[in-house]
């Protein structure tokens, strides 16, 4: 296909924090607001004269010296965040609005109060803690944090117009981004799609570090462009994939996927669009306020969310993902975690509860042979409780007594009589091998010695 006109642009905007539109609203006298999580809704840090920018962290190394302070434990995204800030990348925020969402993420968040490593005579930081349920009682607990650690804060430290006439105001502009790149989003449904899935990720992205009012016209045109663009002769992927995790904020991540066949036509992660990108809908007698709180939390899907109506909306959420798959051809492949990392659908039992509820072929499953073997369950096991839903398998090793994913013959995980247990009980699905940060500091060598202890044990 012919390339985008601001695409090359668009992906140097995404080389820094910094980037060159960041840097001309903050010469415009623009007040420039980072976040990290979705519990702190986006709509709130543009309201006038102010601008949101999520914060990455690109071209990041080792971050030893946020490691230092935060141990290699914690997750890369967090240090990396901490770590940037250290070397100066930040500088540039008025103020960083975090969420306990996770304990990595307020202790990265501290770090910016503690340290001081944003060098800014202006700059605040504010914690909210986040409810982990969706009733009544929880949203006004969480309206309440928003006034007092986003809305006040921002009206005493800079003098920010929070009235209902500013805050209609943000949500108008904001609705109006959110349409474009739904619109723009949904051409990846097509049968011969004219975009990718990378160059999707990479607007994506680019609506949320850059300032909106700058960025939106380019985004505009862009989907004028693209209604005219001419697709590829033929279909160049050998599948439709859904991409779904965390701090998924880089979009080669998407590009490599690509490289190997497989498109990506939607997403389920915190950089993403679902949830994300939905409008804003203001009922009647609401204040804007409390249709923004009431928004951002019934979208919110975060997997720390503990009571059964935002686990029962999981599945009505899992629903609509298998309607957004049946278009497009996918299957959805519904993989348990360890009770360290969730607390929904941990157990070969869980999972096959839910897929019997859902009764729908486009959903299956997959085992994490670690998240079973912390819980004493095998991959046979898992396989003989959800049959022919089993379609795939992550291969690691493990300790037995956290969620870490070690290279086979590292741990205490029976590797080879349970690999030939799964096979005696009929499996025949696909199978990969599961490294993840604990490796990332020399990748190449770790997958290489992970592929040859794996062939020796089947």
């Amino acid at each position: 296909m012919k390339d985008l006109k601001h695409l090359i642009w668009f992906e140097d905007l995404l080389q820094q924090a910094n980037n060159e539109l960041v840097q001309r609203a903050a010469a415009e006298g623009q007040l420039a607001l980072g976040y990290n999580c979705y519990y702190i809704p986006e709509v709130l840090l543009n309201l006038p004269g102010c601008f949101s920018s999520r914060l990455r962290a690109p071209n990041s190394g080792t971050a030893e010296i946020a490691s230092y302070y935060m141990t290699n434990r914690n997750c890369p995204y967090v240090r990396c965040i901490l770590e940037r800030a250290i070397e100066g990348g930040f500088n540039y925020l008025n103020a960083l609005f975090g969420a306990e969402g996770c304990a990595a993420m307020e202790r990265m968040e501290e770090h910016f109060a503690l340290l001081k490593p944003v060098k800014n005579d202006r700059f605040i930081t504010t914690i909210i803690d986040p409810p982990m349920k969706g009733d009544r009682t929880s949203l006004d607990y969480y309206k309440a944090q928003l006034k007092a650690k986003v809305l006040d804060a921002l009206r005493d430290s800079f003098g920010v117009d929070t009235s209902d006439d500013a805050l209609r105001a943000a949500i108008e502009k904001h609705n109006r981004l959110c349409r474009v790149i739904t619109e723009i989003g949904d051409l990846r449904k097509a049968e011969n799609p004219v975009i990718t899935g990378y160059e999707y990720h990479v607007i994506v992205l680019v609506s949320q570090v850059c300032p909106h009012d700058l960025i939106l016209p380019y985004l505009e045109e862009t989907l004028a462009e693209l209604k005219t663009r001419r697709p590829e002769a033929e279909f160049p992927f050998r599948a439709r994939v859904v991409l779904a995790g965390s701090e998924i904020d880089d979009p080669e991540f998407t590009k490599l996927l690509e490289s190997c066949g497989a498109m990506v036509v939607a997403d389920r992660y915190c950089f993403g669009t679902f949830p994300g990108r939905e409008e804003i809908k203001i009922h009647g007698g609401e204040t804007a306020f409390d249709a923004v709180c009431r928004h951002y939390l019934h979208h919110n899907q975060c997997v720390r969310f503990m009571d059964g109506a935002k686990i029962d909306q999981r599945h009505s959420e899992l629903r609509r993902l298998a309607e957004e798959a049946r278009s497009t051809g996918q299957t959805i492949l519904l993989e348990p975690l360890s009770p360290f990392e969730s607390n929904t659908c941990t157990t070969a039992a869980e999972i096959a509860a839910v897929l019997s509820e859902l009764n729908d072929p486009t959903v299956c499953t997959m085992c994490d042979m670690v998240a079973s073997y912390v819980q004493d369950e095998t991959a046979a096991e898992f396989y003989q409780c959800t049959g022919s839903a089993m379609v795939h398998l992550h291969i690691a090793d493990s300790d037995g007594r956290s969620e870490a994913h070690i290279l086979p013959g590292d741990g205490t995980l029976p590797l080879r009589s349970e690999l030939e247990a799964l096979r005696q009980a009929g499996y025949d699905g696909t199978a990969t091998i599961e490294l993840v940060s604990m490796y990332t500091d020399d990748p190449t060598y770790y997958a290489r010695c992970a592929i040859e202890r794996t062939r020796e044990l089947l």
